[in-house]
């Protein structure tokens, strides 16, 4: 499960975690967009629910220097020994440059270069080398992690995917129906057996579908035009399909690109049905590969309400 639940404090978040593993759930999972970032809420977790694994995805790869990002990931990894994998990725331009302040180039290189640095930094090595995208000078981490975190590297298109397979530990996967997912492992090529493959998938737990849509079409409108979004879904195929909710969005139709989006987009993107139908739904992503798949719950009445007495049950009814 993606953590923490919109309308529930952090402060509250003890008993989320209570109901989660009652529930069955495994694993929780963070995301940094404009939220909480990614780690408070998995420190809170190892404290709280020491059996979780914890994972982030992602941790973005411009907003933090290399040294800052290898000491966060050591102090959760030695508070959560051999529980915590570390996701990072390139983010956006909008996160990295419009509210972070950095610039936003060369994404894959700056992947690439954090990818070899944290593995290296993570070991307890010294690094002291001239990474591509940063320099990095006589850096040693003074509290090495005895476990080291796996490092797995957000991907959407095949020069990732072929980066995650070849130097890292696991891809996280994002945005995808389990239909996609096949297209992407077909890039994803290894042998590792410990090799995880997560997935964000986003849930919207309730049988109102024309509730669900409008949600699921404000996240696709405000997603998919995004530039590697676009052409990740491009790649997938979706040209033709997305081509008018593209153009309306370029010409500032807001209202003209949630309209163009098909009901069929919404719903081989977003989960939505009862607790049931969404659960068979998450299952489909397993069958066609996924290892970890994290679930986003989506607004809904009962979860806007933040009321925990109606919450919980619903992360039960999720989890069964």
């Amino acid at each position: 499960m993606t953590v923490p639940l919109g309308g529930i404090p952090l402060s509250e978040h003890r008993g989320v975690f209570a109901a989660l593993a009652d529930a069955g759930f495994t694993d929780l999972w963070t995301s940094e967009v404009a939220g909480s970032d990614a780690f408070t809420p998995l420190t809170l977790a190892a404290a709280w629910a020491p059996q979780f694994r914890l994972g982030t995805a992602i941790a973005p790869v411009f907003t933090r220097g290399p040294g800052l990002l290898a000491m966060t990931a050591a102090a959760l990894a030695e508070t959560a020994p051999g529980r915590f994998q570390l996701g990072i990725g390139a983010s956006s331009p909008v996160v990295v440059g419009d509210w972070n302040a950095a610039d936003f180039t060369d994404p894959f290189q700056r992947s690439r270069d954090m990818l070899r640095f944290l593995r290296a930094a993570l070991a307890g090595e010294l690094v002291d080398e001239q990474f591509e995208t940063f320099p990095v000078r006589r850096f040693r981490l003074e509290r090495p992690p005895a476990v080291p975190p796996q490092v797995l590297l957000a991907a959407l298109r095949p020069g990732m995917l072929r980066l995650a397979a070849a130097e890292a530990d696991g891809v996280i996967l994002n945005w995808l129906s389990p239909a996609d997912v096949t297209t992407a492992l077909a890039e994803v090529k290894t042998d590792k057996p410990d090799f995880d493959v997560a997935a964000r998938i986003f849930v919207c737990p309730t049988d109102d579908a024309a509730h669900a849509r409008r949600v699921g079409r404000r996240m696709i409108a405000a997603y998919l035009t995004v530039p590697a979004y676009a052409a990740f879904h491009r790649w997938l195929g979706r040209d033709e399909t997305l081509a008018p909710m593209w153009q309306a969005w370029s010409a500032g139709d807001r209202k003209g690109a949630l309209a163009a989006i098909p009901d069929e987009v919404v719903d081989d993107l977003i989960v939505h049905g009862t607790a049931d139908e969404c659960r068979a739904k998450v299952e489909a992503y397993v069958a066609a590969g996924i290892t970890v798949p994290a679930m986003a719950l989506l607004p809904t009445p009962t979860l806007e309400s933040g009321d925990p007495a109606a919450i919980l049950p619903l992360l039960t009814s999720l989890g069964r």
